[in-house]
């Protein structure tokens, strides 16, 4: 475990790439994403359960913690560079090999629990609010990002 976690904190070193292409210094890490990501899927997560949807908070937690666990290996492949490679079955592997076996990765990246699609609409939401957050500070040139907002329209936890 102690291998895993020293690999783990990679991610606390390396930028999401995304905002590194548009020049924005000082930029979030991977960790820093992931804690906000983890955060706000926690959150949702005891929202809905209130509300009388049957989710498992713990599952979904630990799906977003580890959901760009990854990326320790594989850095954060931007759009441009997921063109030319399968971005998710290199992700898959690695995160196979990282944690031997694990249905995690597959809850996340192919939707297939309630709990995995919850972190994938928490993973846009986080992205959204990022973007928010630079363009208060004046970056400009970050429409590409609101993009994602129709995506999270046709969710089912869109209200």
């Amino acid at each position: 475990m102690l291998f895993l976690f020293f690999e783990a904190g990679k991610l606390k070193r390396l930028p999401r790439t995304g905002w590194l292409l548009k020049g924005i210094p000082n930029l979030e890490s991977i960790a820093d994403h992931s804690f906000r990501v983890s955060l706000i899927t926690m959150f949702l997560a005891d929202e809905l359960k209130a509300k009388g949807l049957e989710i498992d908070v713990e599952r979904a937690l630990k799906i977003a913690l580890l959901h760009d666990l990854a990326e320790a290996r594989l850095t954060d492949i931007p759009p441009t560079a997921q063109y030319y490679i399968d971005k998710s079955k290199a992700e898959k592997k690695a995160a196979m090999e990282m944690l031997l076996s694990t249905p995690r990765p597959r809850e996340y990246e192919e939707g297939l629990s309630l709990e995995g699609r919850l972190v994938k609409f928490a993973d846009k939401l986080e992205m959204l609010i990022q973007a928010y957050e630079y363009e208060k500070t004046g970056f400009k040139d970050l429409n590409e990002f609101w993009k994602v907002i129709e995506k999270l329209k046709e969710s089912e936890f869109y209200e």
